[in-house]
């Protein structure tokens, strides 16, 4: 129908709007302004996801191991520079990969396939908020799940999560680490935000900055940091994940490791640990 053309378009203005701004400041249009739309999206996400993982990671680094050295971690908590670059080589890498979600997921927005809407007004605050709200319920859910069975089914594991997980001790954990996955990997432990578009109604562009908060939040929960915000998943829990390979598999609150049984408590793992100390010192 016509109107369901028109009202399509509107996605399709706003894409290419997002693609104008980002393309024209970091190339010259001669070398995007002749693709297809879906090239140009592609490579709109692409450059900007780049920018986003080098910036944040690079602040955040020079935040805690430079302006803030032993107020947060200790000199040798610092991971080597040689471990920085090799999460950055592994992040570059898959980064073309993890961009091309976000494009397919345009795509299948602007074709009518989503429960996307376009405009904040079409629908009253109390259901924007509502729908986000629903929208990171589902998105936790499934990563949880997704991140879940990436160690329990041991081909995943072998093939695809081990790659992120030789980073396992706190001085081989960086901000960089949040993006150095296997590309199949970062992309399925991504999907849930895709599938949430199916079934929840959510705006556009929430939808986008909630994918792209993903390079910053990652990044926020690989400084080994404990935030100690309840019921935040913080890089305290995160970095348990990392040395015991099997509890906190949540994303952004503990709430679905509380609910499944593998969570644990990085305050009480300190305690645990200053037990065994004097245990071992007696």
């Amino acid at each position: 129908m016509a109107v369901d053309a028109a009202y399509l378009m509107q996605f399709v203005d706003e894409t290419s709007f997002y693609n104008r701004i980002v393309l024209s400041h970091l190339l010259p249009s001669t070398l995007w302004d002749p693709l297809p739309h879906f090239l140009q999206t592609w490579l709109r996400n692409y450059l900007a996801g780049t920018l986003l993982y080098f910036i944040s990671g690079f602040l955040w680094c020079f935040y805690i191991y430079y302006l803030k050295l032993n107020v947060y971690l200790s000199k040798d908590a610092i991971p080597t520079r040689k471990a920085m670059l090799l999460q950055i080589y592994v992040a570059m890498k898959a980064m073309p990969w993890y961009t091309l979600l976000p494009t397919v997921s345009e795509y299948m927005i602007e074709s009518g396939w989503t429960k996307c809407y376009s405009r904040v007004g079409e629908v009253s605050w109390i259901l924007y908020f509502v729908s986000i709200a629903t929208y990171l319920v589902l998105v936790e859910f499934g990563i949880y799940w997704m991140h879940r069975e990436l160690h329990d089914i041991k081909p995943l594991y072998k093939y695809l999560h081990a790659t992120h997980h030789i980073y396992n001790k706190q001085n081989t954990l960086s901000p960089f680490a949040g993006l150095a996955f296997h590309p199949l990997d970062g992309i399925l432990q991504a999907v849930p935000h895709v599938v949430a578009l199916f079934i929840v109604p959510i705006h556009f562009t929430t939808h986008l900055g909630l994918l792209f908060m993903e390079a910053i939040w990652t990044a926020n929960i690989h400084d080994c940091i404990h935030g100690n915000i309840w019921p935040v998943m913080g890089a305290g829990y995160h970095t348990i994940h990392h040395t015991t390979y099997k509890h906190n598999y949540g994303h952004y609150t503990i709430w679905m490791d509380w609910m499944f049984g593998s969570l644990r408590d990085p305050l009480l793992e300190e305690v645990d640990n200053n037990k065994d100390s004097s245990k071992k010192a007696e």
